[in-house]
């Protein structure tokens, strides 16, 4: 049993004291018969969504040896994140903002199970990322792979009266240039890491003339690197003036990352796929059509490739990590031919099989920053029980894919909108005042009209506490 009492200490709280206790009662034995059972970590949880908050928790300290302190920061209690540990992180602050924790079920990858916490206010992203790891467990799970975790430091150098000689002398004197970036940060060095290569790029024109750009290649291991590579940058920039003689504007990290690659691949029998009155190949060559339209339409590609970071920015947020980075290198990497397309691709194989392949930058970090500083993302890191930034990318990459998939496969059968009702109708009862059972019967009800909105949330309302108090 976990100290539940040390989890959620408010006052007046006895009876949902008691529903914990009793929910981790029921539940205790079921995940102590299974882990037994088990023998491994197992992702698929069944009947997860059936159960209440309290016991989802008990389940995922079962699959992960999570300790109380762990759940009690995961389920938001009290301390998650002091007013006085934010007022360090940023400026400015009044307050913290709390988003929905999730745990995305069923993910195996490169034969590991995973329970993938996921943080965000969107309906359906975390159920459809499970179900479609389920699908593709029937194939095998994911595989996963990722490159060195390369970064690129810009220097701009401007004034230069003779580009092309300065380049020359700046790739002359690489060596020296690698060894002042080096100084400035030794620890990185001495984890394998730190400044690799100097490249140098001539743009010719600008809205301002033309500049010079030099390039550090910066392996930043376990950290997403920016403040190292920032530094860097800084630190180099009075030499290569003094190499050039132009001047120094800009120094400063590049968020396409694309030397710092995930990359996740899946195959899904047409068997995980079938539906009612649609079968397995029904649905592979829906989803194939799906593809192709994100493939030649960017105004589709756009909100396909959406759909893929539905799925990886709930784990970037969730681990501390930064997800506008994120979101920028993938939209740039997606138009690196010169036309904005899907970052993912969809094929089928000669069985049949629908088989995707998903390959962006994921710049992502298990060290420094937000990742040492909240406790929840502390947390989170600990129940994935990752060991480098490496094997977090591909975590990441592969929810990714998941999330494509389930996007597709819903377009593709029911429409998207079909698997969105129900939560959707949840939040609008709850918008309109519903709390407690009366969430679920108004929803139910605005679902089975097909009338989701927030007039007749309010009058079923009415409704519903009228009949209640005449009973």
């Amino acid at each position: 049993m976990i100290g539940f009492d040390s989890l959620f200490e408010a006052p007046g709280s006895v009876a949902v004291l008691e529903l914990v206790v009793y929910s981790a009662l029921c539940v205790q034995s079921r995940t102590e018969e299974t882990t037994e059972r088990m023998g491994t970590k197992n992702s698929r949880l069944q009947g997860f969504y059936q159960l209440n908050p309290f016991e989802r928790l008990q389940m995922v300290k079962a699959f992960d040896g999570l300790c109380d302190e762990d759940l009690r920061v995961l389920h938001g209690g009290q301390g998650t994140l002091s007013i006085e540990r934010a007022d360090k992180m940023i400026e400015n602050v009044v307050g913290t903002f709390n988003l929905p924790l999730g745990i995305a079920t069923n993910f195996q990858i490169n034969g590991r199970d995973y329970l993938i916490p996921m943080v965000v206010e969107e309906p359906s992203i975390v159920a459809g990322a499970s179900y479609a790891a389920k699908m593709v467990r029937d194939g095998g799970g994911f595989s996963a792979s990722s490159t060195d975790p390369l970064m690129i430091g810009q220097v701009q150098i401007v004034n230069v009266t003779a580009p092309q000689s300065a380049r020359h002398d700046i790739l002359r004197r690489k060596d020296e240039i690698l060894a002042l970036a080096n100084a400035q940060s030794r620890s990185l060095v001495a984890l394998g890491g730190g400044a690799r290569d100097v490249e140098v790029h001539y743009h010719p024109a600008s809205p301002m003339g033309p500049m010079l750009v030099v390039h550090l290649i910066i392996d930043t291991r376990d950290a997403m690197g920016a403040n190292a590579i920032n530094t860097m940058c800084e630190a180099v920039a009075p030499l290569l003036e003094q190499i050039t003689r132009g001047r120094v504007y800009l120094r400063i990290l590049s968020n396409l990352s694309d030397r710092r690659l995930a990359r996740a691949h899946c195959v899904v029998p047409p068997r995980a796929l079938e539906r009612d009155g649609l079968s397995g190949e029904e649905v592979v060559e829906g989803i194939l059509w799906a593809y192709a339209f994100a493939a030649v339409d960017p105004y589709r590609a756009t909100t396909h490739n959406k759909g893929i970071l539905n799925g990886i920015d709930p784990v970037i947020v969730a681990t501390g990590n930064d997800w506008r980075a994120i979101e920028a290198g993938a939209h740039a990497y997606a138009a690196r031919s010169g036309r904005y397309t899907s970052l993912s691709v969809w094929e089928k194989d000669a069985e049949g099989n629908l088989v995707g392949t998903l390959e962006m930058p994921l710049a992502v970090g298990i060290v420094g920053g937000a990742t040492r500083v909240h406790p929840a993302a502390q947390a989170a890191l600990k129940l994935l029980g990752v060991t480098s930034a490496n094997q977090l990318a591909e975590i990441a990459v592969c929810a990714g894919l998941a999330s494509n998939l389930a996007a597709m496969r819903a377009l593709a059968c029911e429409g998207i909108q079909q698997g969105h009702m129900g939560l959707h109708a949840r939040q609008i009862a709850m918008a309109a005042g519903a709390h407690g059972p009366l969430v679920d019967e108004v929803a139910r009800r605005m679902v089975e009209e097909r009338n989701i909105k927030p007039a007749r949330a309010e009058e079923l309302i009415a409704e519903l506490r009228s009949t209640t108090m005449s009973d």
